[in-house]
């Protein structure tokens, strides 16, 4: 996959989409737009060398440092040091999408000019994405103000040949790299250029990408699934009658309720006759819960396409007007508000499911308790509704917002933070629990139908095959955590092409 980043460069969700699959992106800058990083540097010395007074992070330390002034001959090692001494993360390794990404937001932002670097430090940020040397990145450090300190740090390290990387998988220092040294490494930093690779959200913007990327896959599969456990449970189809959806029209609950519905017209089960005249609320209100998750997740979406197009260096560089304005565009509150909203939104997901895995298994409308087909010598699928219910407790627990908590830090500086790394960390965590959730009701469901005679809606008969190679249908009590991760395995890596991701998208991204 090669991305060539123009002087009017855009990034929406197609092209995020697509890059988490590519493990070997190519990026290329324009011509244009390496004319505009080389001339903005120009102008931004000159008009350093014109004010002879402090700028921040320019000749004055960081942080409630930033009255101490620096002298000319030690500007080089203050950028140097701001990197080394901020990379002080701790935790697990962030993950190779998460770096992925903020490597090629970082390329991005730095691209636009507004914070004056050299084309070595591009270049050198290029070099890595490339030829896929990742910087590790650890999981946790930043505040989410200002910006993503502590994990920018790391992944800058590298260009000094310091810190580690993954190369090939291999973790090792950066400065054992030949790759790097070959291609020039270390790279020396110029004024303001450490303040520039540090000062930035691409932290938390890389996290609600892979987040979002997963949960609106997630997503699909869930309204899917959904739809088997209907087919399944031999529930009503009235409560996806466009008619009930006009007079509140939701977009989400909308296309729901239109999704499922074309899933279940063209079933045999459609003309079954039903005593019962309505379905518990985790089958009848599917549009409306689900619909709910989906606006969420498009707001969570068209406030990430906002930020990951925007600047959030700091000072920033305005050449036309030759001007260096120090302002807060790190704040990572926006991200924060959105990463918390979105844990709640695909919380739900599992929430909902869990109830249907439950009924699904209680012996109701002629499915045996917890759909054994062999009862009492085999216990069925009694206990994955108790993995499930864990599940959805565990993510309930870390929906708890993020967002509403700062905790003063810099010597009373920085006395507002966001919180945005841990909201997104959290996010990640709660992605993770759902999707082992949705796997379990499509374990539940495929199982229950089982026990039905009848065709159901062709692309739900081949989307079960493929499932039934790898967890075929349960005739004997065996190992459940077994056919659990298979079917982790399966939501994780079936094929769900962008074009059926876009149905979901919301028409104002």
């Amino acid at each position: 996959m090669h991305l060539e980043i123009r002087e009017v460069h855009w990034i929406d969700f197609k092209q995020l989409y697509e890059f988490y699959f590519h493990k070997n992106v190519q990026i290329s800058l324009a011509p244009e737009v390496w004319h505009r990083i080389e001339t903005t540097r120009e102008q931004f010395e000159q008009v350093l060398f014109k004010i002879q007074s402090p700028v921040y992070g320019v000749n004055t330390g960081f942080g409630s440092l930033c009255n101490v002034k620096i002298s000319e001959d030690q500007l080089a090692d203050l950028q140097r040091n701001i990197v080394v001494s901020h990379a002080c993360g701790t935790g697990p390794y962030a993950g190779d999408e998460i770096v992925r990404y903020m490597l090629y937001l970082k390329i991005i932002s730095l691209a636009k000019g507004y914070s004056a670097v050299t084309s070595a430090t591009i270049r050198g940020l290029m070099t890595l994405l490339n030829h896929n040397v990742l910087p590790y990145v650890p999981k946790y450090g930043s505040l989410g103000a200002s910006g993503d300190l502590a994990p920018l740090a790391h992944l800058s390290l590298p260009l000094l040949l310091a810190g580690e990387v993954y190369e090939n998988t291999a973790k090792k220092r950066a400065s054992e790299c030949e790759l790097l040294k070959s291609a020039g490494f270390p790279i020396a930093l110029k004024s303001k250029e450490g303040l520039a690779l540090l000062n930035g959200t691409q932290y938390m913007s890389a996290g609600l990408t892979v987040a979002l990327v997963r949960a609106f896959r997630i997503f699909h599969l869930s309204a899917l699934i959904s739809a088997i456990s209907l087919e399944a449970f031999l529930a009503r189809r009235e409560p996806f009658d466009a008619l009930i959806h006009e007079v509140r029209p939701f977009r989400g609950q909308q296309k729901v309720a239109q999704f499922v519905q074309s899933l279940l017209n063209d079933s045999e089960f459609k003309y079954q006759e039903r005593s019962w005249v309505q379905d518990p609320y985790s089958f009848r209100c599917i549009p409306q819960v689900l619909g709910a998750t989906l606006d969420t997740l498009n707001y969570a979406l068209n406030l990430l396409l906002t930020e990951v197009n925007s600047v959030t260096d700091n000072p920033l560089f305005f050449c036309n007007e030759e001007v260096i304005l120090s302002g807060g565009n790190f704040h990572g509150q926006p991200l924060a508000y959105a990463a918390d909203f979105a844990a709640i939104a695909i919380h739900e997901l599992a929430n909902i499911a869990e109830r249907r895995i439950f009924i699904l298994l209680s012996g109701q409308r002629d499915l045996p308790p917890f759909l054994v087909m062999n009862p009492g010598l085999n216990s069925g699928l009694m206990i994955m509704q108790y993995s499930a219910a864990a599940l959805v407790s565990a993510s309930r627990q870390l929906c708890t917002p993020a967002s509403v908590d700062s905790i003063v830090s810099s010597n009373g500086q920085e006395d507002h933070v966001s919180m945005g790394a841990n909201a997104v960390n959290k996010l990640l965590e709660v992605v993770d629990l759902v999707e082992r959730v949705i796997a379990m009701e499509l374990i539940a469901a495929s199982q229950a139908l089982v026990f039905r005679k009848g065709k159901i809606n062709q692309h739900l008969e081949d989307f079960l095959s493929l499932f039934r190679d790898g967890v075929p249908p349960i005739e004997n009590d065996r190992e459940l955590s077994i056919d659990l991760q298979r079917a982790v395995d399966f939501i994780k890596t079936y094929p769900i092409s962008f074009e059926h991701i876009q149905y979901w998208i919301s028409q104002n991204e």
